[in-house]
């Protein structure tokens, strides 16, 4: 299989370079180890009120975080261009979406779909909730489209 090195953007010069056939391109990295112990990331998680985990990998098109409420926690109400699916790992608790509550519990997972204004809340005021979330806002913002509201902040 043919190897080709990464490029970090294509221009209108690089037309030329969609290939007929798929070309492998080495990642510089295809593990993340230990993602929680690498620390919350600070800024993102003061913003939302909650300890959000960012998977560091070299992803074009989807993305992953480790998103995690404390007891009793509501976070902001947000929206974004991105369409988000959760899946609980811990906890009980339910998501507003827009003005529809769907509750979760481990092991369940939550759609939420593009611009639509949601927040979680935690219903156990002694045990954390944790939820992966997987998005496609690395590909929007590729394509320099991708748009996050915060209620409260870009209101």
């Amino acid at each position: 299989m043919e190897k080709k090195k990464q490029q970090s953007a294509f221009s209108s010069k690089d037309f030329h370079q969609t290939f007929a056939r798929p070309v492998y391109v080495k990642p510089e990295k295809l593990l993340h180890k230990n993602v929680e112990q690498a620390g919350v990331h600070d800024q993102f998680s003061t913003e939302r009120k909650h300890p959000v985990f960012f998977v560091d990998l070299p992803t074009k098109n989807v993305s992953m975080t480790i998103g995690g409420l404390l007891p009793g926690q509501l976070t902001n109400r947000h929206r974004h261009t991105y369409e988000t699916v959760l899946y609980v790992i811990e906890g009980k608790g339910y998501t507003e979406v827009e003005d529809e509550k769907v509750e979760w519990q481990a092991g369940d997972a939550v759609y939420i779909p593009s611009w639509a204004w949601h927040r979680h809340q935690n219903l156990s005021d002694s045990e954390p909730a944790k939820y992966i979330a997987c998005e496609n806002a690395p590909q929007l913002q590729n394509l320099g489209v991708a748009l996050r509201e915060e209620e409260g902040r870009d209101l």
